[in-house]
């Protein structure tokens, strides 16, 4: 391969190990000969950037070497800092290309009109202008939808999947998730003895918008009941199993782990606020609703925590920095054979290379037949034989 210039930037929420992600591609870089620059502030850094303005260039682009990422992979978050940009749909044009004629959509809800402007041709133009060859997006089914979009542009374009969900389709792992199950799982256990002190019914709520692989897999390793998005679950049932679950506990207390997006069967969780730039507002806790329930209904007492944010946090673990860097390593191997519109992905429990993942498919789910037990609610522990390390097919 000759030498190439290739951008990287990290888009939507941060999770551990994606700095090891943007090391592992500025040194193997170096070692082909290729130049790679920081776009920083996810797709915001080509959408807002005004190249003939030295601090609007300093503010979102900033060349990488071996001297500034040196030690990135020993913290958390992104270096090169993140946002929730969606060029394709931007409500407001920023001051760089008010004027300019871009095409738009108008949309009507709730009698409100609402008008969205698609400025790819300026992403491509800052491109140009950058003279990259090569752009390496890291990010979840958000960022990676328009990652498809702008390779199908013209600009060559490999996806690093990451998010604690794990549910970006077309491979079995995301970046991030195996830390936060880490995270989530330490916290449970430390929180068993308050819940237990104060013989109580904990509930925690975790990440999972639209899939339950998080609290699905936290509740595998800590032996908890769970509710998934993918299974509307019976609340009376429910409610009965944590009581008697109590009851039948040595220290008088029970748990479940609930993902965001769960409901149960009449219930639908709560949305507040503006809805970002794709489209998603923020959810209400389904745990202080199932609390309120659980206090209404049988006069026990509960403890809510929020597992959420706190598992973005810190540095990688080691799972997390091996499929880091591994991923880097491939998008590198990549360029070098000439490919693009490709995402890193782990298949059949293999590291292997698949199309980056149609946005209008949505999320992967839960396999709710074979990864979820429905009388129990609880994760499923038979048949696994045969199956790939993370318990899922891509």
């Amino acid at each position: 391969m000759g030498a190439k210039r290739i951008g990287i930037l990290t888009g939507g929420g941060d999770v551990p190990g994606l700095n090891s992600v943007i090391k592992t591609v500025v040194y193997r870089g170096s070692e082909i000969g290729s130049e790679v620059i920081g776009i920083r502030r996810g797709w915001e850094g080509l959408t807002h950037v005004n190249l003939q303005e030295p601090a609007s260039r300093a503010r979102y682009v900033l060349p990488l070497n071996r001297e500034n990422t040196r030690t990135i992979d020993r913290t958390g978050g992104t270096y090169l800092h993140s946002s929730r940009t969606n060029p394709s749909k931007m409500k407001k044009l920023p001051p760089v290309l008010e004027g300019q004629d871009f095409p738009k959509t108008v949309t009507t809800k709730n009698g409100v009109a609402t008008t969205v402007y698609d400025v790819s041709k300026a992403v491509l133009r800052n491109i140009e202008l950058l003279n990259l060859d090569y752009l390496i997006a890291i990010g979840g089914d958000d960022t990676l939808s328009y990652a498809a979009a702008l390779d199908k542009a013209g600009m060559k374009v490999i996806a690093v999947p990451k998010t604690m969900d794990n549910d970006v389709r077309n491979t079995e792992y995301c970046i991030g998730f195996s830390t936060a199950i880490t995270r989530a799982m330490d916290a449970i256990e430390r929180q068993r003895t308050t819940v237990g002190s104060h013989e109580r019914i904990g509930l925690f709520r975790i990440f999972g918008r639209d899939a339950g692989y998080t609290a699905l897999y936290t509740a595998y390793v800590t032996s908890t009941r769970c509710c998934i998005p993918e299974y509307k679950f019976n609340l009376e049932k429910l409610i009965d199993m944590l009581v008697t679950d109590k009851k039948n506990n040595p220290s008088n207390y029970s748990l479940a782990i609930l993902s965001e997006g769960a409901e149960w069967e009449g219930y639908t969780v709560k949305e507040y606020g503006d809805p970002d730039a794709f489209g998603h507002r923020k959810k209400m806790s389904v745990a202080e609703d199932l609390s309120n329930e659980l206090k209404s209904r049988t006069g026990e007492d509960t403890i809510v925590s929020d597992l959420t944010y706190d598992l973005r946090s810190g540095s990688a673990d080691f799972v997390d920095r091996m499929v880091a860097s591994t991923f880097a390593g491939m998008a590198l191997d990549a360029i070098d054979e000439g490919k693009h519109g490709i995402m890193t992905a782990i298949a059949h429990g293999c590291f292997s290379l698949a199309p980056i993942p149609d946005p209008k498919l949505g999320p992967r789910k839960v396999d709710v037949e074979s990864m979820y037990n429905t009388e129990r609610y609880r994760p499923r522990y038979d048949h696994k034989m045969g199956i790939p390390i993370f318990l899922t097919k891509a």
